[in-house]
């Protein structure tokens, strides 16, 4: 059994029911999550042994995110104790054209506190296979931007496989902040989530030309990408259409050996919690790399899983491989007796 390390913030998700706004709001649904600990999750559900790296408060909030990563076979060795507060954020419930909001409220939580001094690399890498990270993490501060690039150094000092998301968020830092910090990490990435905005706005590509198709300008991207940083092997992404708050598109994006392989594109009606669609599709990516799946069933694999995590509530994607792969090959909405 392989074993996985993630590291990021566990968070208290709080939601409205739909056709609720969150200043209306009486009362909320409660779920746990963080985008490294949803990728961890998929992964746990998918056979792996996976560690989540983190800190939550000493107190019933602290314990009540311990338990969601148990209960989700997700291994706490590394999940340290103290600080104040668990980051919490709350999302207002989209419908029809109006779009989800989300509302952090994360500032000085235990996690944002967390130093390198607390973390025991040799330990928690020995006899990893692979790293995963995301943008979200050193977004939260400063001191959190220097453990992300040693905690990527050490992976790579100790043979481990690393994987990036770059997950930008507006809400927690600038597209300037961003930018200077993301090429810093870049170096030692092998695995990276990123796409066409990222390119232009976070690396400063030059813009394609409007009139290539859009499979054209992101092979474009990810070929000056893979110029700077040799390193990355894999680069993937997802092409969304949205139509509404509960109808979209999905296609899934993988670049690896100078070609992008795509997975078909996917109809989602009446989508019953988009949060953590893109980890769902990370954590289908990393399961088609480890598993050296041919790219095609990859790609395919983690759209699918992505599109999964779209019907049903939570942060977190627990289908099981087999169920996926049966979903993937399958007509949509048919009966499985």
């Amino acid at each position: 059994m392989k074993k996985i390390i993630t590291l990021g913030e566990m968070l208290l998700r709080l939601s409205t029911d739909v056709g609720k706004r969150l200043s209306q709001a009486d009362q909320l649904d409660m779920n746990y999550g963080g985008a490294e600990a949803n990728v961890g999750v998929s992964l746990s559900s998918f056979g792996y042994d996976v560690y989540f790296v983190s800190k939550v408060p000493d107190n019933p909030l602290g314990l009540a995110a311990e338990r969601h990563l148990k209960t989700n076979g997700v291994r706490t060795d590394f999940l340290l104790k103290g600080g104040g507060r668990l980051g919490t954020y709350y999302v207002e419930s989209g419908a029809g054209i109006r779009s989800s909001q989300v509302t952090y409220d994360r500032k000085h939580s235990s996690f944002s506190q967390m130093t390198s001094e607390e973390i025991q690399f040799e330990d928690i890498f020995k006899d990893a296979a692979l790293f995963h990270i995301t943008g979200i993490t050193p977004a939260l501060s400063s001191g959190l931007v220097e453990l992300t690039l040693l905690a990527l150094q050490k992976a790579k000092e100790n043979g481990v496989t690393t994987s990036f998301d770059f997950n930008y968020r507006s809400k927690l830092w600038s597209q300037q902040e961003a930018a200077v910090t993301m090429k810093r990490f870049l170096p030692y990435v092998d695995i990276c989530s990123c796409g066409e905005l990222d390119a232009i706005y976070l690396l400063g590509m030059e813009r394609a030309p409007d009139s290539l198709d859009k499979e054209t300008r992101l092979t474009y991207y990810y070929e000056n990408i893979q110029q700077r940083y040799p390193n990355i092997q894999y680069f993937s992404s997802t092409f969304r259409d949205v139509f509404s708050a509960s109808t979209n598109t999905l296609q899934g994006n993988l670049f690896t050996g100078g070609a992008l392989y795509q997975s078909r594109i996917y109809q989602m009606d009446h989508i019953v919690d988009r949060v953590g669609g893109g980890d769902a599709f990370a954590a289908g990516m990393l399961y088609g790399i480890l598993e050296d799946m041919p790219f095609e069933e990859a790609v395919t694999f983690a759209t699918a899983a992505s599109v999964m995590k779209h019907t049903v509530l939570g942060d977190c994607n627990t289908f099981l491989p087999e169920e996926i792969k049966t979903f993937a090959s399958q007509a949509p909405g048919k009966i499985v007796r």
